[in-house]
């Protein structure tokens, strides 16, 4: 039996969201890589192999040629697999990049709902939906909601979980 897509898509600027975090480490790995090779193949050790110290540079050139497709291809495979959906008393999310993860939530066991947002996030008005449990497997969250969307969850989720409590005891 194969499980359906939950039925509502993330905002299209996660997009953008996903492009610039990604941008962002690629810096890091890219200046990473290049004033290791740069240093090591400055350096005289006897351990560097030979054509490390006249041909450095094709350390950071193999770290950029493997990363560039993948910086490239992310935002869109999130952008397609990324949705979440409130059926019923239940939120439903997936999400992934190279793994795919299914989250089923009962409202019923929801303790807190918290939105947030990180210096990208509010630059494009977009925020994290992060949906605590007593489980065993801590929170689930919905990356690159619009922020409206996520406060308007937010707060029908707290209160759709309070009703639930109210109801049970």
């Amino acid at each position: 039996m194969r499980i359906r897509e939950p039925a509502q898509r993330v905002s299209p600027k996660a997009r953008l969201l996903w492009l610039l975090h990604s941008l962002a480490a690629f810096v890091v790995l890219a200046a990473g890589s290049y004033i290791v090779a740069r240093w090591i193949g400055t350096s005289r050790w006897s351990w560097v192999p030979d054509w490390m110290h006249e041909s450095w540079w094709i350390v950071p050139a193999v770290v950029i040629a493997l990363c560039l497709p993948a910086l490239a291809a992310e935002p869109f495979v999130r952008y397609a697999v990324h949705r979440w959906e409130l059926a019923g008393d239940v939120v439903y999310a997936r999400s992934g990049f190279l793994t795919r993860e299914w989250v089923f939530v009962p409202v019923s066991r929801i303790q807190t709902v918290d939105k947030s947002q990180g210096w990208f996030e509010r630059l494009l008005d977009l925020a994290t939906l992060e949906i605590r449990t007593a489980s065993h497997a801590g929170s689930s969250r919905i990356n690159g909601l619009a922020y409206g969307t996520a406060a308007d969850l937010a707060e029908l989720l707290a209160r759709r979980a309070e009703q639930l409590r109210d109801d049970a005891t």
